[in-house]
């Protein structure tokens, strides 16, 4: 009986000791670092010490889509048709980031709207309106779209169209603004619980407890509670999330293949299983051909379609090609793909290769600092411009039937 004592009395030694080794082997994160500064020793969250609060990561944000960085192939991989020579081939990397998964539709720009009528001035909320007038077109029955498209409640889902870059970029401020809100307001104990989830309140309850944040105390970045800003995703970003490569390269990280299109192949049609021939993308087949032929229009739209209509690429995307082009937020430049840095890439306005080197006062050059990128293809657009790798250029108050958006936003911490 007495060996027995000591064998337990040694045993729960053993593990006292192991239970002490392994939390002094523990090391710190950024989520979790400890009770004490590492390089100090002095205590964190004193009374008047440098406060450093543990808290469980934020998610990311409604519809965002965590996109795994990388090395990429950047540029044109088909025949540059435009002969500019602006977008050769080049290998960058790319930062992990958060992307929509889906273009902002009319239902979502709507509310932002609505928002904008209730807490701003008229003539802001004018400049907020997308331009129904670019369905108009002298040689086309389109005037029902000019009236409907925008507003009707079959139009909900389908993504907002006649919006500018500026405007685009306005819609991210205010994104920002309205998800942090719904963020303080439905998480104030995050860091006590398990963290924030976003849309499983009753509307009331969520409404009322947005309401009440807005007498809320701000909160600063140190706490972790500040999201970071939702804005255009760099033409870099949207091609590398476009391209979708995850899960494409060998153990050694040589890729097995490059892709054409947000898929493998070379084709626009499911190559196999039950939708097999079905379109991947909403697209212009041919000259007067927007669709098929009725009974077998298999893209099923002859103009825009509702979001997530089309199958998603690897990285979860919709509508990577087609349905509607895509503003990014870089200036266009033809030179971008030699004065742009290898990492992150992206080609802002006012630096390097300027305005004033272009003949624009003589019309003999387009090029200046309101000239922004988009990307991606549209339902009027033929095969060739939903290669990731095109790109096109319009001024940045510009406005068209073929060009929406979606948000982007940068990762924070470590994932693994």
């Amino acid at each position: 009986m007495q060996k027995m004592g000591i064998r337990s009395i040694t045993l729960i030694l053993i593990v006292l000791l192991a239970a002490t080794s392994c939390s002094k082997n523990k090391k710190p994160t950024s989520l979790k670092p400890g009770k004490t500064s590492s390089k100090t020793g002095l205590a964190y969250n004193g009374k008047d010490g440098f406060q450093v609060k543990q808290y469980k990561a934020l998610p990311a944000g409604p519809d965002l889509v965590y996109i795994e960085g990388g090395r990429f192939t950047m540029g044109s991989l088909e025949e540059d048709v435009m002969m500019r020579r602006d977008n050769p081939k080049r290998t960058v990397s790319i930062q992990s980031f958060y992307m929509d998964q889906t273009e902002v539709a009319n239902v979502h720009y709507l509310e932002y709207l609505n928002a904008v009528q209730r807490d701003s001035s008229e003539e802001y909320y004018s400049r907020a309106l997308p331009d129904t007038n670019v369905w108009f077109n002298e040689l086309s029955f389109n005037d029902s779209y000019v009236t409907m498209y925008l507003r009707h409640p079959g139009f909900r889902l389908y993504p907002v169209v006649g919006v500018s870059w500026v405007q685009a970029n306005d819609y991210c401020n205010w994104r920002t603004a309205a998800v942090q809100m719904a963020n303080n307001s439905m998480g104030q104990s995050a860091g006590k619980k398990k963290g924030i989830s976003f849309g499983k309140k009753k509307k009331a309850e969520a409404q009322a407890e947005v309401a009440s944040a807005e007498m809320a105390p701000a909160q600063t970045i140190e706490s972790g509670y500040v999201m970071p800003p939702y804005r255009l995703p760099t033409e870099a970003e949207f091609e590398y999330a476009a391209m979708g490569m995850i899960g494409t390269q060998y153990s050694d990280e040589n890729q097995s293949n490059s892709r054409i299109y947000p898929w493998d192949g070379s084709t626009m049609r499911q190559p196999r299983g039950r939708k097999q021939g079905t379109m991947l993308a909403n697209f212009k087949r041919g000259p007067g051909d927007y669709a098929g032929i009725a009974g077998k229009s298999n893209d099923g739209a002859i103009i825009t379609q509702e979001i997530r209509s089309y199958p998603a690429n690897d990285n979860g995307l919709y509508d990577m090609a087609g349905n509607v082009s895509e503003w990014v937020y870089d200036v266009y430049r033809p030179l971008s793909n030699s004065d742009v840095n290898d990492l992150n890439s992206f080609r802002r306005d006012g630096y390097q290769d300027q305005a004033k080197n272009y003949d624009t006062k003589n019309n003999n050059s387009l090029v200046d600092d309101k000239l922004r990128v988009y990307k991606g293809g549209s339902w009027a657009d033929v095969a060739y411009w939903l290669s990731p790798g095109t790109r096109r250029y319009m001024d940045q108050d510009s406005a068209t039937a073929m060009v929406g958006f979606r948000c982007a936003m940068i990762a924070t911490g470590s994932r693994k």
